[in-house]
């Protein structure tokens, strides 16, 4: 009886129907299920050591990593499963190009969509490594853009696997393209210096920056331009090429300033008043905590006055702590001098007349 079931199993599978046998379609069949269960026990154990493991790090990179497996990695390996389970079987022909064009749409689809996933998680990670949570807003304004180009590469490769003339297409669309790039120079300068700015980092939100004449502190960094608040309250608009072809002073990362400032006596003064003021200015700064002497020298012998330097250090990038200090200073300069009997210099021009008498 058993090799009765045996014979009739055996030429029930040499049946053929549609150009292959029913033994093709069950074995077709057998990859798909194994292939499926393998794939989810393996997705499962691997996606559990995952998740075990970034649950130390960062929420963020855990919800993006897993979601790059689940919905861009995972879906490639079912279809793949598919695509080598029918592609042993044989086909009419406009079934079989009708299935080609699936399986390169498909492909496409979830390619782009891995591509654009992980480039944005790796904008995470660099956003992490800044250590600075303003520029990932700025980061996140590179995804739009990015999606673009991934997508309309992914579109030309699609129409090629699809024995499209992508040859002439691109062609057309690279005269398209000079007569684009030609109108939007302008804009597509900025849009480079845009990234430099972005990957080079200058600058960044709420640094105090010089740009030439300009002093203010960036507010906003855009595609096109970069807005600083001046000193004086107004909003600044400058382009990001200029910017990136300009010469600029960051004061962010300054821990101390360095003073130099020059004061001059009259003539008049004499040597022992000479030889006091250098010890009367260090007597002056000492007592300032919030700043440290450094040096006081009679410079130079000036046009109108005898100059000294002075030179000395604010414990401070702070602004207004250099102009307390500076004022304190000049304070007691004036009040010292006065009391010694020094007098500062200011422009004076003297005239010497000699009178001629006649005999």
């Amino acid at each position: 009886m058993s090799t009765e079931i045996t014979e009739m199993l055996g030429q029930f599978s040499q049946q053929e129907f549609l150009g292959n046998q029913v033994l093709d379609y069950l074995i077709a069949l057998a990859i798909i299920i194994l292939g499926l269960i393998v794939i989810k026990i393996v997705a499962n154990l691997v996606l559990g050591k995952i998740k075990k493991w970034l649950r130390q790090t960062d929420a963020s990179l855990d919800n993006s990593l897993i979601t790059i497996i689940e919905r861009a990695l995972i879906p490639i390996f079912y279809l793949g499963i598919f695509y080598v389970a029918l592609n042993g079987l044989t086909l009419h022909p406009i079934l079989d190009r009708l299935l080609d064009g699936i399986w390169a749409i498909a492909f496409t689809v979830i390619g782009i969509r891995f591509v654009v996933s992980v480039i944005q998680y790796g904008l995470i990670l660099y956003g992490i490594k800044a250590n600075n949570p303003n520029i990932q807003p700025t980061l996140n304004s590179l995804v739009p853009a990015i999606r673009v180009v991934v997508w309309a590469i992914g579109f030309i490769f699609l129409l090629d696997n699809l024995n499209f003339n992508v040859s002439a297409m691109i062609a057309s669309l690279g005269i398209g393209g000079i007569a684009i790039a030609l109108a939007s120079q302008g804009l597509l300068q900025d849009l480079f210096s845009y990234f430099s700015i972005v990957f080079d980092r200058p600058f960044e939100l709420g640094d105090f920056i010089i740009v030439g004449d300009f002093i203010g502190t960036v507010e906003y960094i855009g595609i096109k331009t970069t807005r600083l608040k001046s000193l004086s309250g107004e909003r600044l608009v400058i382009s990001n090429t200029d910017l990136t072809g300009s010469r600029i002073r960051n004061y962010k990362h300054m821990q101390t300033r360095r003073i130099v400032f020059k004061l001059g006596v009259t003539y008049e003064t004499g040597v022992e008043q000479l030889e006091k003021i250098p010890q009367i200015i260090q007597d002056i700064i000492d007592p300032i905590e919030t700043i440290t002497f450094d040096r006081a020298h009679f410079l130079a012998y000036g046009d109108f006055s005898l100059d000294y330097e002075v030179v000395y250090n604010v414990n401070s990038s702070d602004f207004t702590q250099y102009m307390d200090a500076q004022q304190q200073i000049n304070l007691e300069l004036k009040r010292r001098f006065e009391a010694e009997g020094i007098e500062f210099a200011y422009p004076t021009q003297v005239i010497y007349h000699n009178s001629l008498q006649g005999g």
